[in-house]
């Protein structure tokens, strides 16, 4: 069946393919790579694989439940990627401690239209890297949220679940912590990003 003479927004994607269930492969094929870019710059390129694996198979399962009033399907796969990133915050920790002891690992996959003014685990420092190994697990998720994926602060809101004003709290506090660890150097741009109100 071809479905290109009638285009659909992601939200409608989803909702059709509760009676055709084939219909999520067109979300699968639009957020993998930037879902395992993501996963894989926190996790290394040695986890991603699963965890994008259980990304999706986790949003095909809840698709009834998704609510595009509530959020874009992109934050919310962000979302259900960083959860699942969570239940694996050993290893990220191992990745960031990792690259601040030998540097970046530059054989991680990605796609190249990635904006290049983003921070990325290809473009981390090591010192940055330790750095950001010591910051606690809710403060990084909001970081990188903002840093690898490019959300907003409303859409990390929503992703994660906690109040707008607490997305802002988070990433001051990961900013602050992360300059005074580095020595009061600002490793990460915070003019305002564009997405914030």
């Amino acid at each position: 069946m071809s479905w290109a003479a009638h285009p659909v927004g992601d939200a409608e994607v989803i909702q059709l393919s509760l009676d055709e269930s084939e219909r999520f492969s067109a979300i699968f094929d639009l957020y993998f790579g930037e879902i395992h870019r993501y996963v894989a710059q926190r996790l290394g390129a040695d986890h991603a694989e699963d965890v994008v694996a259980e990304t999706f198979l986790t949003a095909f399962r809840k698709r009834a439940r998704y609510d595009p009033s509530l959020a874009s399907v992109r934050a919310w796969l962000y979302g259900i990627a960083t959860n699942l990133i969570g239940k694996h915050r050993r290893f990220e920790v191992r990745t960031l401690r990792a690259l601040g002891r030998y540097g970046v690992d530059t054989d991680v996959p990605g796609h190249e239209e990635q904006v290049a003014t983003q921070v990325s685990a290809e473009s981390l420092r090591p010192s940055l890297a330790a750095a950001m190994a010591g910051l606690n697990q809710r403060d990084r998720d909001v970081l990188l949220l903002v840093a690898l994926a490019g959300l907003s602060h409303e859409e990390i809101a929503t992703a994660l679940d906690i109040p707008y004003g607490t997305v802002g709290s988070r990433l001051n506090r990961a900013r602050k912590k992360l300059r005074a660890t580095l020595g009061g150097t600002n490793p990460i741009l915070e003019s305002e990003e564009a997405g914030r109100g």
